[in-house]
Parts: C-alpha cells; structure tokens; sequence
C-alpha cells in the first residue's frame, strides 16, 4: 500500500478542499472524514448536505454509492467468518477497495490463514493515514486557496502527485521533463494545444530511450 498511498493521499486532499470550498462547517466535515470515510460518496453527498436536501436523499445517494462493498463483503466472508462480530465490525469500517484488490492477490484461496489478519492491518492502516491525513490538510487549505482558484488547484495538485508516482525509472522522468518544458514552451498555442504537443513530446522521448536501451542490450 506505500506506493499507492499517494494516489490515495492526491484523491484525499481533493475530497477535503471540496468540502471546505462546498461551504461546509469545518467541524462536520471533519466528522465526515472521520467517520464516513469513503471518498466517493463524500464527493456524492456534500452537495446534497450543503443545500439541506432532506436526510433520507442523502443516506439513499450514500447506499447507492457504496453498493459495491456489497460484493467485496461476500467474497471476504470466507477469510473472516470465525473472526468475533466486533472484529468484523472494525474491520469493514477500514475496508477500502484497493485493499480487497491487494487482499484477494495476495491470499486467491478463501481459507483462512494466520498471515491474514496482519497483511489486512497493515493495508488498511496505511490507506487510512494516507487518506485521514490528506483530506484533513485539504480541509485547512481550502480555507487558504484563493477562491477563483477553484477546485482546479486540487485537481492540479492530484494530477502531479498521481504523475509523480508512476515515474519509477529514469526513462519515464526523462519523457517527463521533456513534456513539462514543450508545454511550457507551446503555451501560447490555441486551444490548450501546447498539451497535445506535450504529450507528442513525451512519446518521441519515451520510444527514443526504448530503442536505445534496445540496441545496448544487443550483443
């Protein structure tokens, strides 16, 4: 969960500037990170508590959104039916997606092994300091952005931290600076077309190196 816990943290810090721009008091939605944690239907219900729709929108929109946890908590039943209730009750609180992706390609066999409890705590944890952290900081800048930033700086901020992530090797940091300064040079283009230019940039790059790496490695 290391590696992904920056994707996690990017979509954190954008659910917690959202809330703070959607003109929420801090205090519940603080409590709404706390205690609902889940990121897509925060996104879906802030909306619906700002205007003051009625409670019983907003638990319908939640329940529909989170439907899918559903079909998780029937495939995990296997792995944890002798587990105590209060110990599934905890553990579904923690219970995310990419931990049941993680979960199920680490243990594909639904027989319950003592490497289980573990692996779970220590993925659950990890997405949990990612997401708490990050949506708790989105919520005090969000009072600080400027507000004809919009939403757009959170997305900005999302955007580079996911595109940091991903560069694993120096070819792909290499592709990337190059993208970076052929937009910054194009950006006087129409119609954002600097981006495509970007993007054309980084693929020349990327399959220069690849061809490169090829001939060194033939003999």
């Amino acid at each position: 969960m290391t590696g992904i816990a920056v994707g996690i943290a990017a979509w954190g810090l954008v659910t917690g500037v959202a809330m703070a721009k959607s003109g929420m008091d801090m205090t519940v939605a603080v409590l709404m990170s706390l205690m609902v944690f889940a990121g897509s239907a925060q996104l879906a219900t802030m909306p619906l508590i700002a205007s003051g729709a009625p409670l019983w929108v907003v638990w319908a929109t939640a329940f529909c959104v989170n439907l899918r946890f559903i079909i998780l908590s029937a495939a995990w039943r296997p792995y944890v039916h002798g587990y105590r209730p209060t110990q599934r009750w905890c553990m579904a609180y923690f219970t995310a997606d990419l931990n049941y992706v993680l979960f199920m390609r680490r243990f594909p066999k639904p027989v319950p092994e003592a490497a289980q409890w573990p692996y779970f705590w220590g993925g659950a944890g990890t997405n949990w300091l990612s997401w708490q952290l990050s949506s708790l900081l989105g919520l005090w800048l969000g009072g600080s952005v400027p507000a004809e930033w919009g939403l757009g700086f959170a997305g900005h901020i999302a955007l580079l931290a996911l595109t940091c992530s991903m560069l694993t090797d120096r070819a792909s940091w290499v592709a990337a600076g190059v993208a970076a300064c052929a937009s910054v040079a194009a950006y006087a283009l129409p119609l954002k077309l600097n981006i495509v230019v970007a993007i054309a940039a980084a693929v020349a790059t990327g399959l220069l190196l690849q061809q490169a790496r090829q001939q060194e490695m033939r003999p």
